[in-house]
């Protein structure tokens, strides 16, 4: 059984990679709901933690049904990044997990996220004085490298183990590579099999089937593993991973499902973010949820144009009483 310090959370744990703008609250439900293990919250400014801005609370805020879950802080200044830790501990979390791995200009650019690993000491310094700041386990997400020439993963991964932490996530690409290019599970699969280690090694990167997930812990070894991208709009991911691991095979959710959960998702947003904004931001979802239904195009023209609540409703009506006729390309 792994465990995050003393928390189980399966044999081989399927996470919800945090997303910024995607992993809220509603979405990590459903996630929960069709077989996510670990849920973790977005990323969270550790300096507008400590100022206590509302949008940074807010982020924090979980239910009780999306346990297991840890909270995830990111900066690069160490009161900050403590007090942050404390304050995240308040709303007890399973357990607290530091983002050394955004690579997004205005994350890393400053430092933060995987811009750290340009100073593996700072990286480590920061991460010693978070374990010794709170009594909660922490967890560190990072990537492999800054860039090709420079990936200390091995040593790193050692390093953090020897301060403290409680379990390591790596992204298989460098911070230069951003999302470009196929992660390198070489060095993740080093990371696990290295003899010193001791703590759980969870990988990421790629992971969009079943299929991939089998070939991760196969050839890797890897302790479980985080899945992101692969889940946008496609929740059903995590269970059919589970089906694919014990059976060898899973099944495909029909477009009736897809538009049911479309439409969970869209109505319990909105007490979350209002009506408007809860519109707005499910269209980075529809895509996903009917990705790759023939002639589908008038129905998402529909769904990403419509600014009015009752008429994407109704689209999702007319997609669930049709989808027979979807499926057969009519």
């Amino acid at each position: 059984m792994t465990k995050i310090g003393n928390i189980e959370i399966g044999n081989f744990p399927l996470f919800l990679s945090p997303m910024e703008n995607i992993t809220d609250t509603v979405f990590r439900k459903i996630c929960k709901m069709h077989g996510a293990d670990v849920l973790i919250t977005e990323f969270i400014a550790s300096e507008a933690l400590i100022r206590e801005v509302d949008k940074s609370i807010d982020k924090m805020k979980f239910t009780p049904e999306e346990r297991p879950i840890g909270i995830q802080i990111f900066g690069n200044e160490e009161t900050a990044m403590c007090g942050a830790a404390q304050l995240a501990e308040q709303m007890d979390p399973g357990f607290i997990d530091i983002n050394w791995g955004c690579p997004v200009r205005k994350i890393a650019g400053k430092g933060s996220g995987s811009g750290i690993l340009k100073d593996i000491p700072k990286m480590i310094r920061i991460t010693e004085a978070i374990v010794k700041s709170v009594n909660k386990p922490v967890t560190v997400k990072t990537r492999i490298g800054y860039e090709e020439k420079d990936k200390p993963i091995v040593e790193v991964a050692e390093r953090l183990q020897d301060i403290g932490i409680a379990a390591i996530s790596i992204h298989g690409r460098t911070k230069v590579q951003m999302y470009k290019g196929a992660a390198d599970w070489t060095l993740i699969g080093e990371v696990k099999n290295n003899p010193r280690m001791q703590i759980p090694v969870f990988g990421n990167g790629d992971i969009t089937s079943p299929e991939k997930a089998l070939d991760a812990k196969n050839k890797y070894g890897v302790d479980g593993i985080l899945i992101g991208r692969g889940a946008i709009g496609n929740p059903w991911i995590f269970n059919q991973t589970k089906e694919f691991l014990e059976k060898g095979s899973y099944s495909n959710p029909s477009v009736q499902e897809r538009a049911e959960v479309c439409r969970r998702h869209l109505l319990d947003s909105i007490p979350y973010k209002g009506e408007k904004s809860a519109i707005m931001e499910m269209r980075q979802h529809y895509a996903s949820y009917f990705s790759g239904l023939p002639n589908f195009k008038p129905f998402r023209i529909k769904l990403v144009t419509s600014l009015s609540l009752e008429e994407i409703l109704g689209a999702l009506d007319e997609i669930t009483l049709n989808y027979k006729e979807i499926l057969r390309g009519c």
